[in-house]
């Protein structure tokens, strides 16, 4: 019943794009079979068959019009030219690669046995609620779930179903409207309209979309499973609390950042030969997770940007540059330092081009004054939207300290507010939290979720 949902789910957006996943399916299906019966050159060999295969289709439909489009580029208009391939981009296609992945290396390692049910194997690939924008699953954590008998469980639909809504909230209500302020700016790099005011309100404001957008659907995804009785790993642990760049990626997409640790970085040596191969390593992993989020430089920069940014941080602590105190207000100005190097680097993975990139980046640095930046302030405030602006300014800062009330109810779900008082506060917290969902949401005018893109 799962599978057959999870098929039509997909086939929702490309129907003949499922003969693309059933044919991985059926690769890798066989691969850990002969993969644990082998032994030897043999299993490598298995191994190396199925990551070519998953690999290959995201090489022909991701990046292949990348790479030619870089090589007709540089061999010039005077030669004959690549063709391009005219095709969309499956859904999710980055997702659901590496989560295939990650089943045919544990089996190769000895951690996770081969699945013998086709049914099930292809469940964990497909499994419809994180197919398309994760978490990015292990086989260890949810093939055993789909042999195990579910039953309903009154607890788990109504934690589920916080997590769903908490989930939309973000999305519809935070993001969505948001995205109201981002785009005008990020559109038209060359606008003269917006000045460096806006321009930093606007890149700050991304940096919240973007998190409330994707953390967003890894809540609907994490509610829906745990409503039907399967527990997902969590994604996001409120990063932009993180005090250092490498606090930020443990907390950021941890499905992903783990799945580049435990696969890539500690593969090419981790941090067990010496600093400068350390060094090294991660330099290539942000590299790689650039160009895994898409085939433009803009990506690649965002990713070079984060190795820059990790490295500076390791090597302030690999050489004892800098010592801080634990004060709240050093701990603060770090949140702060960290949040605004995020944000610089999100304005690369936001813009359409590296030029318009730098275009923006240059309007943050340029300053024509307080009379104009306030005027060109004002229009990014007054124009955009479709709130009278004093109400939509106070929505704006409401829904931001929404954010972290929700966040911490879902977080402590299992304990959530144990005093008497505050349990009599929890009701009145949703009835708000609703209304404001009834009222501020965005329905007709929804946007897509941004990582469908990848």
């Amino acid at each position: 019943m799962l599978l057959i949902a999870s098929c039509y789910f997909y086939m929702a957006f490309i129907p003949i794009y499922i003969v693309i996943l059933g044919a991985t399916i059926i690769v890798d299906y066989f691969a850990g079979i002969w993969i644990e019966q082998s032994s030897g050159r043999k299993r490598r060999l298995f191994l190396i068959l199925s990551l070519i295969a998953n690999l290959g289709v995201l090489a022909v439909f991701k990046y292949y019009n990348f790479f030619v489009d870089n090589i007709n580029f540089l061999i010039g208009p005077d030669h004959r030219n690549l063709p391009l391939l005219q095709i969309l981009l499956p859904v999710g296609l980055s997702f659901h690669t590496f989560q295939a992945m990650s089943y045919t290396i544990e089996v190769y390692r000895g951690n996770q046995k081969a699945e013998r049910h086709f049914g099930i194997y292809a469940l964990y690939v497909m499994f419809f609620p994180q197919l398309v924008a994760g978490p990015i699953e292990r086989p260890q954590n949810v093939i055993h779930q789909f042999h195990e008998k579910h039953t309903f469980n009154y607890r788990a639909v109504v934690d589920g179903l916080r997590w769903i809504y908490w989930g939309l909230f973000k999305k519809m209500v935070v993001a969505d409207r948001l995205s109201m302020y981002v785009d005008p700016v990020f559109d038209n790099p060359g606008s003269s309209q917006y000045g460096a005011l806006a321009t930093v309100g606007a890149t700050a404001f991304f940096s919240i979309q973007i998190y409330c957008d994707f953390s967003g659907y890894s809540d609907v995804a994490i509610g829906t499973a745990k409503v039907m009785g399967f527990k997902l790993m969590e994604n996001f642990r409120r990063p932009y609390i993180a005090t250092n760049i490498q606090m930020f990626w443990s907390r950021w997409h941890i499905s992903l950042s783990t799945w580049f640790r435990d696969y890539v970085y500690i593969p090419l040596g981790g941090n067990r030969k010496g600093l400068l191969r350390k060094y090294f390593n991660v330099s290539v992993v942000f590299l790689i997770s650039g160009l895994w989020h898409g085939a433009n430089w803009t990506y690649l920069i965002w990713g070079a940007l984060h190795s820059v940014f990790n490295l500076g941080t390791m090597i302030a602590r690999d050489f004892k540059l800098i010592n801080l105190p634990n004060r709240w207000w050093v701990n603060g100005l770090c949140i702060l330092t960290t949040f605004s190097l995020v944000s610089l680097a999100w304005v690369f993975f936001r813009a359409t081009s590296v030029g318009d990139a730098i275009a923006l980046i240059d309007k943050m640095f340029t300053w024509r004054g307080w009379a104009v930046e306030w005027e060109g302030f004002k229009y990014w405030v007054l124009r955009t939207g479709d709130f009278k602006p004093p109400l939509r300014m106070v929505i704006s800062l409401l829904v931001l300290l929404f954010l972290g009330v929700g966040d911490l109810l879902i977080e402590y779900r299992k304990n959530y507010l144990p005093t008497a008082g505050l349990k009599m506060m929890r009701p009145v917290l949703y009835s708000v939290m609703v209304i404001f969902f009834l009222l501020f949401a965005l329905f007709d005018t929804a946007k897509q979720f941004i990582y469908f893109q990848f």
